[in-house]
Formats: structure tokens, sequence, C-alpha cells
């Protein structure tokens, strides 16, 4: 039997002058939920386009979020083992 599932990532991203920061909250059916961060800073010397600052914030706090998820995931699968294991992402 096919299963669907629907799992929510939120992304808030927050401007400061030529600062960006995003956050990227992962929230499971089962409550779970994980945040990734990522930052970005514009370099005075750049011309000011706000959406790279976005992009770039988001990206980042997608790939720590995606961290984040990866160790959650080990540490079930050790919990279940009983034993450590090492995952690749």
């Amino acid at each position: 039997m096919t299963a669907t599932k629907s799992w929510t990532v939120q992304v808030l991203i927050e401007e400061d002058g030529d600062d960006t920061r995003a956050d990227a909250v992962l929230r499971t059916r089962d409550a779970t939920t994980l945040r990734g961060t990522g930052r970005a800073r514009r370099n005075p010397a750049d011309p000011a386009v706000p959406e790279v600052g976005d992009e770039l914030a988001v990206c980042r706090a997608l790939s720590d979020l995606a961290h984040e998820l990866l160790e959650a995931t080990a540490a079930d699968i050790e919990a279940t083992l009983h034993r450590p294991v090492t995952l690749s992402g």
C-alpha cells in the first residue's frame, strides 16, 4: 500500500541593513521540529540587490536543516539498533 506524507518547511527571512538571516523550520506529522539557520552579509563594495542576500541566507539555512535532519536520522537509527551508525549525505 502506498502512503503519501506531507512535511512542511517554513522559511523566515529577516533583513537588517546589509545582513540577512534565514531560518528554515521543518515540521513533521508527529510534531518533530527541526531548524536550520543561514546568514548572508553584503560586501559594501557590491551593489544592493536584496534578493541575492535572501537566496544565499536561505540556501545556507536549508543546508543546515539538511544536516540537522541527517543527524536526527542517525540518532533514530542508533536508538533502534543500539549501536553507533555513520550516515553520509
